[in-house]
Formats: C-alpha cells, sequence, structure tokens
C-alpha cells in the first residue's frame, strides 16, 4: 500500500494518534513501577540480586491474560461502556495498589510486597486488555504500524516517572512518600478513560461463555492453520527474548557498577528512553516504506547487535559518558524492534475477536520478561555480569530465524 503524502498527514494528524499517546502512558507506568523502580527499591534496601530476579514471577499475569480477556471481551462494566468501563475500574485500583507498596519494608515483609506486586501486575495486565483492545477497535489497519509505535512510544516515556523522577526523590524523599506520587500519575489514565470516546463495535450473535473462549481460537486458526500458529506463537516468545533478558536487571546492574541513584536517574534512564522512542517512532515511519516484515529483519538485527554493549559496560571502569552511549544504542534497538514487534501482533489478530488474540499474543511476548527473567539474578550471581550478557546475545538468535518463516523478506506485507 503507498502512502501518498495528504495520506501520510491524514494518517498522523488526527485525534486516534493522540489517543495512542495516552493508552500508551496509560499502559506503561505501571509495569515500570515493577521493572525499574521496585527493583531499585529493594536493591536499595538489601535485598538480594537473586531475591530480586524471583521478583519477575510477580509478572504472571501478563502472561495469562488471555484467560479472563474474553470476560472482558462480553461483560460490560456498568459505567462508561466495554472497553472504558474495564480501563477505568483497573486504573483506579492501580493507584491504590502502587501507592501501597511503600508501605512495607524489604528486608521484614517480603512476602507482603511480592503479593501487592502481584496485585499491581494483574491490575496493569487487565488494563492492557482492555487498552489494546481498545485500540486495535478505533485504528483503521493503514494506520496500525504508525498507531502501535506511538503506543509503544508513549508507553517508554511513561518510563520518565518510576525509572527517573521516581529515584531522584527516593534521594530526597521516604519511599512511602515516592510511591504515593508515582501513583498518583495513574490520574492521566483516568482521565484518558473519562474523555475519550467508546468505539463504535457489533459484537457476535452469540454471547455465551464458551464461544467467548473457544471462538478468538478457532477463528485464528481457520487463518493460520497449526502449522503457521505453532511457528507465530514460538516467534512471539523468542523474538524479544533476548533484550528482555539484558534489560530485565538493567538498575540492580547499573548499582553494581557504582553508579548512584541520581546517576541512574538522570543519565541512564534519559539515555535509555530518548533513543528508544526515536528508534520506535523512526520505526513507524520505516515501515510504511519497508513494510513490517522486513523491518521485522532489520530491526531484530539492531536489536540483536546491540545488546553487546552492556557486556562492553560490564567490563568497563564507571563512566557517565560510555554508560549514556552503549544504552543509548542499546535501547535503539530496542525501540526499533518493538517498534515492528507490536504492529505485527496488531496484525496478526482480528478485530471481531481483538481483545482475547491481542492478550494472548502480547502474554506470549511476556513470557520471557517473566519466566526466563526470574533466573536473571540466579545467572549472574553464577557467572558474572559480562559472561551473562554474551548468553543474552545467543539467546536473541532463535527469534531472528524463526523470521524466515514467519515474516519471509520477499513478502513485503503491511
Amino acid at each position: 500500500m503507498v502512502i501518498t503524502e495528504n495520506g501520510w498527514r491524514a494518517a498522523v494528524l488526527n485525534r486516534r494518534m493522540l489517543t495512542c499517546v495516552f493508552t500508551g502512558l496509560a499502559s506503561g507506568m505501571p509495569l515500570y513501577v515493577l521493572l525499574q523502580l521496585v527493583p531499585a527499591w529493594l536493591r536499595d534496601q538489601g535485598v538480594s540480586l537473586t531475591e530480586i530476579g524471583l521478583f519477575a514471577l510477580v509478572g504472571i499475569p501478563y502472561v495469562w491474560k488471555f484467560l479472563w480477556a474474553p470476560m472482558m471481551d462480553r461483560w460490560i462494566p456498568p459505567l462508561l461502556g466495554r472497553r472504558r468501563g474495564w480501563m477505568f475500574i483497573c486504573q483506579l485500583a492501580l493507584i491504590v495498589s502502587i501507592g501501597m507498596l511503600g508501605a512495607f519494608d524489604p528486608q521484614q515483609s517480603t512476602w507482603v510486597i511480592a503479593w501487592l506486586a502481584f496485585g499491581v501486575a494483574f491490575f496493569s495486565a487487565s488494563q492492557d486488555v482492555a487498552i489494546d483492545a481498545f485500540r486495535r477497535e478505533i485504528l483503521p489497519d493503514h494506520e496500525l504500524g504508525l498507531g502501535n509505535s506511538i503506543h509503544v512510544q508513549a508507553y517508554r516515556v511513561s518510563s520518565l516517572v518510576p525509572g527517573s523522577l521516581s529515584l531522584v526523590l527516593a534521594d530526597l524523599l521516604p519511599w512511602s512518600t515516592v510511591f504515593w506520587i508515582t501513583a498518583l500519575f495513574m490520574l492521566i489514565a483516568v482521565f484518558m478513560s473519562l474523555l475519550v470516546d467508546e468505539p463504535a463495535f457489533d459484537a457476535p450473535a452469540d454471547t455465551g461463555l464458551r464461544a467467548a473462549v473457544v471462538a478468538p481460537f478457532s477463528e485464528y486458526l481457520q487463518r493460520r492453520g497449526w502449522s503457521g500458529l505453532l511457528l507465530v506463537l514460538g516467534f512471539m516468545f523468542l523474538y524479544k527474548m533476548g533484550d528482555n533478558m539484558a534489560t530485565a536487571l538493567a538498575t540492580p546492574f547499573y548499582i553494581d557498577m557504582g553508579y548512584s541513584m541520581t546517576e541512574i536517574g538522570l543519565v541512564a534512564k534519559n539515555a535509555a528512553l530518548w533513543p528508544a522512542i526515536i528508534g520506535g517512532l523512526l520505526g513507524g515511519l520505516v515501515m510504511l516504506r519497508l513494510g513490517i516484515n522486513r523491518s521485522l529483519w532489520l530491526f531484530g538485527a539492531v536489536q540483536l547487535l546491540s545488546i553487546l554493549g552492556f557486556a562492553v559496560l560490564a567490563g568497563s571502569e564507571p563512566s557517565l559518558w560510555l554508560l549514556a552511549v552503549v544504552i543509548s544504542f542499546e535501547y535503539l534497538g530496542v525501540g526499533l524492534g518493538t517498534a515492528a514487534f507490536t504492529a505485527f501482533i496488531a496484525r496478526e489478530t482480528s478485530r471481531t475477536y481483538a481483545a482475547t488474540q491481542f492478550a494472548l499474543f502480547t502474554a506470549l511476548a511476556a513470557l520471557p520478561r517473566t519466566f526466563a527473567n526470574a533466573s536473571t539474578g540466579v545467572i549472574v550471581e553464577a557467572v558474572g555480569w559480562q559472561p551473562f550478557f554474551l548468553l543474552c546475545t545467543v539467546f536473541a538468535v532463535p527469534g531472528m530465524l524463526l523470521l524466515l518463516w514467519v515474516a519471509p523478506w520477499r513478502e513485503k506485507a503491511l
């Protein structure tokens, strides 16, 4: 599909793209609380790397969210409608659960914190089910690449709160206050849910629970077949495994390398954020030209090579400029790869069963972040940081090989 200049302007300058900015901010904030703020807090309070790594298991709801997605597809809350109602409920729950995290001592109440973090993950994953379906329903097919790229980059911008501002505040304020300040930023998501319009969408005629669960899977199986289904599922699991593992313990890694909380908040987090945003937006525009398949190849190669920068950093003396350069290159690759990967997931879904299919695919993408990442602390303490990052590079290869079947270079698919 060739995009004309007027078509390009119409695809970028519209209310749907602005809405994608706010869906990204809403989705990203609670996840980065779990990925960046909680590990930094635990490490600062003397919790071991092994225990911090095991905290990745609280992300299990991101993996299993497809189990309750069919109910969210069919059951409509009493306020705001099917998509906005669920978004609103989850956002209120997130404010409370994030704020309560800092009320406990990590040394004395590790299990209480783990269960509370699990609650944050559950409400966050449920919000993602509603937001992903909402975004799929408001975006025309030709806007999927760019709209999802904007969503992902806004998602990353949200990391400025738990991954930068909150870390700086932690040097000035008690952790309990820091968590409540962080939680209140979710009010942006609440206002978004109140102000956007509910998508006009006709649900399938059969509203029974069995149909709600079975129909999304049978529809996809009819389109792809068993072999296609297994290849796509394997690809979604493996494509981001290497960079997910490499960045799973990023904040504890920076601390172990000798950087202060303020240096991490001001240098490391910004060096990660802006290249990822530039990479994602650039990736969205490149996809208009190359298509999703070829972008997956090119961006995945950059994503793989950039992991090696962390191995260089692990073998060097502390240096803020080297830290900034290595992280910038890594997250440029992350931004490019995520843009194409998210567009691929959106392309694979049906509008009719958007919530369930999107939840299944993104859950598979979250598997490495949950289960593989849970072993990262054990691996690092066994072999050290530098061999660990070399191992992450090896883990990035299988996902690239699966592109031969799921996204062939010669097929310039949108």
